[in-house]
């Protein structure tokens, strides 16, 4: 059998376009070769004809995904039952033998907790808010709390992955890898999906960030988030080898495009258009990542603002403020992940340092993207993979040695900015912030809600793989219009 023959009859809609002469990719790389002519902040670049589906909301996510999970029960959800049955056990119908990791599934003692610093009503909305977080509970009145959160998941990287990507098993595409693909970036000069990690000082958490937290999976590999280093330069190579000029570096990438064009012609490989244009965006990135990276434009009270920290590179008051310069450019999805909430030994002493960390920095965040007026079309979402247990990790007579376990059934997060409702509490636990009493809100909720505020129809942002259509909500996702202006 003539393997050629072959070749061309199992060839896919996509190889066949991509062997056209006038394939998207070649029309993709003459935009590339004259993006001098074009300005990167008029219109998006990229992304599919169809979308968006609906006005959207907001043109940006910051996503503040805070690993290990921080305690809700310490820090918003408020259950005067706690308080009363501190150091009782938490009853039997409560917890209803509900799974719990290895950590405390042998444990027969599960004493109820209450928080280890006082949580006070906030603002005109009355958002509970701990004492630990007072530059969060300043701005409660730009927040919108969901205090119904759940998932499936019991574990660390499942419960992430479910969150960022819709499956608790690796693979699939992550949601900035969605929203490039579907929408496109509004900038020319940087990424349009940018990651930055950051942990606890102490090292206290032994989470580690897999890169599938922001992959394409089986998207083209161009749509993968673009992580930034957290020392040295942001990315690798920015600068030119000795004796390598601008414009002969310009030179080389243009004649290197062009044979790339010539093999994506012949194959068609998506992944051949994703090394044109990641080629093309580095030589990009050599100009306009120095600029990004200099505070030193900033003005003394906006570094003030997000602490201490944030001239120290890597950390969490850094890449804070970077968030915003990121989204002030252009930068579709920008994700933030900080380690060091998993507090199973050590809760009366790490929380309060976890808080310190990143209560200024996130509250800065809001403030400033508000001042700027950047807010109303950015959304900003701040809450771990799940929330922690209402009752005891150990021994209530061991003070020291303090902690609190996974616990995915009931949790809070926040949101702000791009079209929430801010001040509002939405859905509630039950009166030991176990279970989800009122309005439960899961995973895929949150992303369909995501995407619908960036004008996406979720169920029809589809990608056809291995015979079917996969979307980043799976089969399950309803839109929670109640948190939405």
């Amino acid at each position: 059998m003539d393997l050629r023959f072959v070749q061309h009859v199992q060839q896919t809609r996509r190889q066949l376009l991509g062997r056209s002469k006038n394939a998207i990719g070649a029309a993709a790389l003459a935009t590339l070769l004259h993006h001098d002519d074009a300005r990167a902040d008029a219109t998006p670049t990229g992304g599919l004809a169809d979308l968006p589906h609906a006005f959207p909301k907001a043109r940006r996510v910051i996503y503040l995904l805070q690993n290990g999970a921080p305690s809700h029960s310490d820090l918003f959800d408020h259950k005067p039952t706690i308080l009363e049955w501190n150091g009782r056990q938490i009853p039997d119908e409560v917890q209803g033998g509900k799974r719990l990791s290895t950590m405390t599934s042998g444990q027969t003692e599960r004493p109820v907790l209450a928080p280890i610093a006082p949580l006070r009503q906030r603002g005109e909305s009355g958002a509970w808010v701990s004492d630990l977080l007072p530059h969060t509970a300043a701005i409660a009145d730009d927040l919108c709390f969901i205090k119904s959160m759940h998932t499936d998941q019991v574990n660390h990287a499942p419960a992430i992955t479910y969150f960022m990507t819709g499956d608790e098993r690796p693979g699939r595409p992550s949601m900035g890898a969605w929203l490039t693909y579907g929408l496109g970036c509004d900038t020319q000069e940087l990424p349009g999906f940018v990651v930055m990690t950051s942990r606890d000082k102490e090292a206290t958490c032994g989470q580690i960030f897999y890169d599938y937290y922001w992959g394409s999976g089986f998207l083209p590999s161009k749509f993968q988030g673009v992580q930034f280093r957290g020392v040295g330069d942001p990315v690798l190579y920015l600068s030119n080898p000795d004796g390598m000029s601008r414009e002969v570096k310009r030179g080389l990438l243009d004649d290197l495009a062009r044979l790339n064009e010539i093999k994506l012609n012949e194959f068609g490989d998506p992944e051949i258009a994703t090394r044109i244009a990641q080629y093309e965006m580095a030589y990009r990135m050599q100009a306009s990542v120095p600029e990004l990276i200099d505070f030193s434009t900033e003005p003394r009270h906006v570094l003030d603002m997000y602490g201490p920290d944030v001239t120290r590179q890597g950390s969490y008051a850094y890449n804070c403020l970077m968030a915003r310069r990121l989204a002030e450019r252009g930068v579709r999805f920008i994700q933030l992940m900080h380690a060091g909430w998993d507090q199973h030994r050590n809760l009366n002493t790490q929380l309060a340092i976890q808080c310190q960390d990143t209560d200024a920095p996130s509250a800065a965040l809001v403030t400033d993207l508000k001042q700027r007026g950047l807010l109303d079309d950015t959304l900003v979402i701040w809450g771990g993979e799940f929330g922690r247990t209402p009752f005891l990790q150990g021994k209530i007579e061991n003070r020291a040695q303090w902690g609190r376990d996974h616990h995915p059934y009931a949790f809070t997060i926040w949101m702000a900015g791009g079209g929430v409702k801010p001040g509002l509490t939405y859905g509630a636990s039950d009166e030991f912030a176990h279970n989800v009493a009122e309005n439960p809100v899961s995973a895929h909720d949150l992303q369909a809600t995501i995407l619908h505020q960036l004008g996406i129809d979720h169920e029809r942002l589809t990608y056809r793989f291995q015979g079917r259509r996969y979307r980043l909500t799976d089969v399950g996702g309803n839109v929670v219009h109640s948190v939405l202006s």
